[in-house]
C-alpha cells in the first residue's frame, strides 16, 4: 500500500496539474478556528478473539508451539489453550474491520508449520474497534482485560 500525505497525490488525472518529481509543494496556512479532520484511511486499532479448536493434541506441544507464534508475533497479547482448543486475543493495527478480520483469518493457517501449531480450524472470530473494546470493559461486560500477559491454559 501505497501511502501519501494529503495534498501530495497527483492530480493530473483529471484533477489539475501534477508537479515534477522532487518539486516542493507550496505551503499553506489554516485559518483560526478551521478544523483538522483525520484522514479516513489512516489504521486503527482493532481488539481481535481468534477461537481455534480440533482433534486433541498434547498440551505440551499446544503451549510450545503458542509460545513459539506469540514469541514471532510480539503484538499476542494472550493466549488460553486447552488440548483441543485455544483462545488468542491481540490488537491488530488496520485501516478497517475488513483489513483487520482478513489478517486475523490467516494469522492460524500460516504460522501452523513454522510455529508448530495443531492442525485445528478456526470457530470463532470476534474483531471490535479500540473505543467499543474500553466501552465494553467500562461497562463491566467483555472480555477482561488481557492480564497476565502470555499463554495460559483455561
Amino acid at each position: 500500500m501505497r501511502r501519501v500525505r494529503p495534498g501530495t497525490a497527483s492530480r493530473s488525472a483529471g484533477g489539475g496539474p501534477s508537479r515534477a518529481a522532487g518539486e516542493e509543494r507550496a505551503l499553506t496556512s489554516v485559518a483560526a478556528g478551521d478544523r483538522y479532520e483525520q484522514p479516513e484511511d489512516l489504521p486503527r486499532l482493532w481488539h481481535v478473539t481468534l477461537s481455534v479448536s480440533g482433534r486433541e493434541a498434547p498440551l505440551k506441544e499446544v503451549r510450545r508451539a503458542l509460545e513459539q507464534l506469540a514469541h514471532d508475533h510480539p503484538f499476542l497479547l494472550t493466549s488460553r489453550y486447552a488440548c483441543d482448543h485455544a483462545e488468542i486475543r491481540y490488537w491488530e493495527e488496520a485501516r478497517d474491520l475488513h483489513d483487520a478480520a482478513a489478517v486475523a483469518l490467516r494469522l492460524w493457517g500460516e504460522h501452523r508449520q513454522s510455529a508448530g501449531l495443531p492442525p485445528w480450524e478456526i470457530v470463532g472470530l470476534e474483531v471490535i474497534d479500540r473505543e467499543t473494546y474500553h466501552q465494553r470493559i467500562a461497562e463491566g461486560y467483555g472480555p477482561p482485560p488481557a492480564t497476565p500477559v502470555g499463554v495460559h491454559p483455561y
